[in-house]
């Protein structure tokens, strides 16, 4: 087994890519140039072929003696991508999204052993007991277990800032575990969703719709900028004038309700991570703010609470193809 990163500079200059691409063909577009072009999606995926070494979208070169079968997630995108893959997670850490229809549902997730601790915390003890040959967590999240889970079992950390990263990690397990005919029909599959709602979108004059994606608490308001997976993706849709506050991942997707209302959302899609019945959904909590109250999508009715798991933890073909089909419904058109 080896694992090492050998292009340290690719998430930089992937960062740098998003902004250009949206700066150029997305929001912030100077109006008097017109409409905003359509970004091209091409709907045919790359030949796939099974390999022991691959290098994924951040660098990271991943070597196996075998191909991996049984596979801890501790990521939500590791279970978006095992389920494309048709293989069951030998473990998991996100069961309410694996319950998701989109992914297993209740009865196959509920056949899948959870992982115990909390995210970025999980109990090693735990995944230790499931006897894996493959463990795959988020990076900058779960790099802290990685010497104690390396004792028994690869840790391969997944971090994609763009839609064609997390395609790019699909075809990179893929060819790891010998899955490469059902990576590569998974990868048309999104790319073919994806591609019909960039038409769709230009033709019902949804793509004229500013939208934001936002989570957390009135507190802590988080967006999904463009230079995370959702709002990149969504930015291919609509109108998205939500660019990172800052370099740093953590202050760059901080926002506050001023700096809503000053991109004038038509349309407001939320989700919510409640752990008890009497916690509140993040738009509940914001509904007698002065400032909420006079950003558009309030006033229109158009604010939306979104399935908390698909939309904050998916990240994969799977999970992104449900969110385009799922905005799409309440994004309206002209």
């Amino acid at each position: 087994m080896r694992i090492r990163r050998i292009l340290p500079l690719v998430p930089a200059l992937a960062l740098l890519a998003v902004l250009a691409g949206c700066g150029a063909a997305g929001p912030g577009t100077d109006p008097a140039a017109g409409e905003r072009p359509a970004p091209r999606i091409e709907r045919a995926a790359a030949p796939l072929e099974p390999a022991g070494t691959v290098t994924d979208p951040n660098g990271t070169e991943l070597s196996l003696p075998t191909p991996p079968e049984r596979i801890v997630c501790i990521t939500g995108l590791c279970d978006d991508m095992l389920v494309e893959l048709g293989i069951a997670p030998a473990g998991t850490s996100t069961p309410a999204l694996l319950a998701n229809p989109v992914l297993l549902g209740e009865a196959a997730a509920a056949q899948v052993p959870t992982v115990a601790g909390s995210f970025g915390s999980e109990d090693v003890e735990s995944i230790a007991a499931l006897d894996p040959d493959l463990v795959i967590g988020l990076g900058g999240v779960h790099d802290p277990l990685r010497s104690a889970i390396e004792q028994f079992a690869p840790l391969w950390t997944v971090e994609p800032s763009t839609w064609q990263d997390s395609v790019g990690y699909l075809r990179a397990l893929g060819a790891l575990t010998g899955r490469t005919a059902e990576a590569v029909a998974a990868e048309e599959r999104f790319r073919g969703i994806l591609a019909d709602a960039v038409d769709t979108t230009r033709e019902t004059g949804q793509a004229d719709r500013t939208v934001v994606l936002m989570y957390g608490s009135a507190d802590t308001i988080g967006v999904d900028t463009t230079a995370s997976v959702n709002g990149d993706l969504l930015a291919q849709l609509y109108d998205y004038p939500f660019a990172p506050r800052s370099a740093d991942v953590e202050s760059g997707s901080a926002y506050n309700v001023e700096e809503i209302l000053a991109g004038q959302p038509d349309v407001v899609l939320a989700f919510s991570l409640l752990f008890s019945a009497e916690d509140r959904t993040l738009t509940d909590q914001l509904a007698d703010n002065p400032v909420w109250q006079q950003v558009p999508a309030v006033q229109q009715g158009a604010v939306h609470e979104m399935d908390p798991r698909l939309w904050g933890s998916g990240r994969g073909t799977r999970s992104l193809g449900a969110i385009v089909e799922q905005s799409l419904a309440v994004v309206p058109g002209r």
